[in-house]
């Protein structure tokens, strides 16, 4: 979910996804296994969270691939 009421925020797809969020605008455009192992960096996050967070930045048209297959930001 993204804000249930019965989890803490910290682990909410809306709270994780401002990390992976932070860290596409940082670097601008990072393959997925790439982002993946600097958003670990930042916060333990597991694989499932990651996309799950990056399906909702999608959804959001906040991110998108390019042509070579990388996640950088929508314009």
């Amino acid at each position: 979910m993204l804000v249930p009421d019965n989890i803490h925020p910290e682990r909410t797809i809306y709270f994780n996804g401002a990390f992976v969020l932070k860290m596409i605008q940082k670097h601008q455009s990072m393959n997925l296994l790439d982002l993946y192992i600097q958003v670990k960096t930042e916060r333990e996050m597991s694989m499932p969270i990651f996309i799950l967070c990056l399906d909702w930045l999608f959804l959001l048209n906040l991110v998108k691939l390019n042509n070579h297959g990388k996640v950088e930001l929508c314009s």
